[in-house]
């Protein structure tokens, strides 16, 4: 297929649609003009924001969602992966009215809080745990510990993965590539030999120039590329960092044995394994990817699906290293295991995200990408469909992801064709093309229906 072709007629649909959406948020419009003198971008988060303004969101329920026009929308969006619940799930809402009524705040331990630590302890698996208030917490937190109980200083963390916004792991990240123009640059100063590894300059501006060799890049799925790196500087690395299923360029599942190679590697090298399940972690299965691919690290951190939509997050794992909170590694939090988020992650993990509601996301993800490919078949377009549960994608590149390098041969003009065409006829979707699509307890087979139909639409409006 004409891949330039595709392009140009991407932009014809980018150009119609774009009017169609500006036509239909007026109120959006008037609130972003307001907005954007109080808060850089006119938004809370930078990936929030919108060209040339973001759909503001008035209310949700269920899986809907309604703008501040009123538009009525089934949402994929899930709050980057936050609402596997849904929107106002009944569960929920009476654990937090509950606790809202007793008190929100105290910075004292409550008995929710252990509850919803053992909760965590038992679905993961894992002997001991910390609660703090967001994913980027809980990996910054983690690897702190990580570096306390080994004495060493460096990372390794894979190419093009995102860890939250804290300096040691902004570094070969997709967000803020775009903006500084580095999004296609693999590669910099060799770290061994081989020079699979490497260090290289941040992804963000203000990290501090004495931290940018502390921090090693490796390929995903590349054991043999931390084997050989290990093999140089094991005594100069306190961890490896990685989603185990990669979630910030679509979706990029490990190979078969690959995790379980890394966590060979790790106990040979006295290395901490820590997975990263901010978004894995109660979307792809019950027990996240610990259960899904059965390898265990010593530490994992989780956020978003665990807290039932409230601001939360989580680390912990082997006992013999969390206890180096005990022993002068800081970890802190005036809102950590606050009343609020335990009520709705404790009503969340026991009440709402069961065994069996997985066998429901399951079925109904498997629809969804099913549904998808066969109008990505039907039409040939360079792309194609993975299904994991609660999540999954559409990625605009033929073959399946291995690493980051595989998502850079990705066509971005055709998601952000599809994005404002899916917008348009009532499908929420996350605005980037490394995001993924996020189902939650509430949507049913109608719901998907409605976006597969949409995006049929727009594959064979693609191909006119």
């Amino acid at each position: 297929m004409d891949v330039e072709r595709l392009k140009a007629r991407a932009a014809e649909i980018s150009e119609r649609e774009r009017g169609r959406l500006l036509e239909r948020t007026p109120r959006s419009k008037e609130l972003y003009e307001r907005a954007v003198k109080v808060l850089p971008k006119g938004v809370a988060s930078n990936f929030q924001a919108g060209d040339p303004y973001p759909v503001y969101l008035d209310h949700g329920r269920g899986p809907r969602v309604w703008d501040v026009d009123g538009n009525e929308y089934v949402d994929f969006h899930g709050g980057f992966g936050v609402n596997v619940v849904g929107h106002a799930h009944p569960k929920i809402v009476e654990a937090i009215r509950k606790v809202a009524d007793q008190g929100i705040h105290f910075a004292v331990t409550t008995p929710l809080t252990v509850q919803l630590a053992e909760a965590i302890c038992e679905r993961f698996g894992v002997d001991q745990v910390r609660l703090v208030n967001s994913g980027t917490e809980a990996t910054m937190d983690a690897l702190r510990v990580a570096r306390a109980a080994t004495g060493k200083d460096r990372v390794v963390k894979m190419e093009g993965s995102y860890h939250g916004h804290h300096d040691a792991l902004l570094f070969s990240v997709v967000p803020e590539a775009d903006t500084l123009g580095v999004r296609y640059s693999v590669g910099g100063e060799a770290a061994d030999t081989t020079g699979s590894a490497y260090t290289t300059q941040p992804t963000s501006r203000g990290i501090p120039r004495s931290m940018w060799q502390d921090t090693i890049i490796v390929p995903f799925n590349d054991a043999q590329a931390v084997e050989d790196l290990f093999r140089e500087h094991a005594d100069e690395i306190a961890a490896l960092i990685l989603e185990p299923v990669m979630m910030n360029i679509g979706i990029v599942v490990p190979k078969p044995g690959y995790l379980q190679a890394l966590r060979d590697l790790c106990d040979r090298s006295g290395v901490v394994l820590l997975f990263d399940e901010v978004k894995c972690g109660g979307t792809i299965a019950y027990g996240g990817a610990i259960e899904r691919f059965g390898v265990k690290p010593h530490l994992a951190c989780w956020a978003k699906a665990i807290g039932g939509g409230s601001v939360i997050g989580a680390f912990g794992g082997d006992a013999s290293i969390m206890e180096w909170v005990t022993k002068g590694a800081a970890q802190q939090g005036t809102f950590n295991g606050n009343p609020l988020s335990a009520a709705a992650g404790l009503a969340a993990l026991t009440q709402v995200l069961t065994r069996d509601a997985y066998e429901h996301l399951g079925k109904l993800g498997t629809l969804l990408a099913e549904g998808c490919q066969r109008a990505i078949d039907e039409t040939g377009i360079p792309a194609h469909t993975v299904d994991l549960g609660a999540k999954g994608c559409v990625s605009y590149r033929k073959e399946p992801l291995t690493n980051y390098r595989d998502f850079l041969e990705t066509i971005p003009e055709l998601f952000y064709a599809s994005f404002t065409w899916m917008v348009n006829r009532g499908v929420f979707m996350t605005p980037g093309d490394e995001e993924q699509w996020t189902i939650s307890v509430q949507h049913t087979e109608e719901d998907i229906a409605r976006y597969v139909d949409a995006f049929a639409g727009f594959t064979q409006e693609l191909v006119r």
